[in-house]
C-alpha cells in the first residue's frame, strides 16, 4: 500500500494546486512540497517533469518577479535577496537583473519613491525626524546606503 506520500500522481497534483495560485521557483516549490511530506526523491521526480512541461521556469520566474517588484518602487538590492531567499540560483538572478531592466535608473526610482514617502511624512514630522525615516525607508526598500543619503540630501535641500 502506497503512503500519501509515497504516490507521484498526488504529489504531482499538489504542486499543479501550488503554481495554480501563483507562479514559484523551484526552490519555493521544493519547500512546500516537503511540508507536505512527500519524499525527497518524488519531489525531485515532480519538479524534472514540471519543467520538462514547462510550468517550473527559474529565469521566467526571476525575470517576472525583477520587473514586478520594480515596478513596485523596490530597490533592486531588496528583490535580489528576495529571489535568493526563494531558491533563485545567483546567475538566474543576475540574468534577470541584466535582461530585465536593461535601462533602469536605480537612483531615479530610489528619487520617485522618496518622493512619495516623503509627502506622507512632511505632514506630521519634524526635518531632522524626516530625515531619519526616509533613510530607513530608503533602506528596506532596497536602495542602498550611499544612494539613500544621496537621494534624502537632495530632497531635503
Amino acid at each position: 500500500m502506497l503512503l500519501v506520500s509515497d504516490d507521484p500522481e498526488r504529489c504531482y497534483a499538489a504542486a499543479m494546486r501550488i503554481l495554480s495560485y501563483r507562479f514559484n521557483s523551484e526552490g519555493e516549490l521544493r519547500r512546500k512540497l516537503e511540508m507536505k511530506e512527500f519524499g525527497r526523491e518524488l519531489i525531485e521526480a515532480t519538479i524534472d517533469r514540471l519543467r520538462d512541461e514547462k510550468w517550473l521556469d527559474d529565469d521566467r520566474f526571476a525575470a517576472a518577479y525583477v520587473r514586478t517588484r520594480v515596478r513596485k518602487g523596490i530597490g533592486l538590492l531588496r528583490v535580489k535577496r528576495e529571489l535568493i531567499a526563494a531558491g533563485v540560483e545567483s546567475d538566474t538572478i543576475a540574468r534577470a537583473l541584466d535582461e530585465s531592466l536593461p535601462d533602469h535608473d536605480e537612483r531615479a526610482a530610489a528619487l520617485a519613491s522618496a518622493r512619495k514617502r516623503l509627502a506622507i511624512l512632511r505632514r506630521r514630522d519634524d526635518d531632522a525626524l524626516i530625515r531619519e525615516k526616509l533613510m530607513t525607508y530608503l533602506f528596506r526598500q532596497g536602495y542602498d546606503s550611499s544612494m539613500a543619503m544621496e537621494v534624502v540630501r537632495e530632497l531635503m535641500k
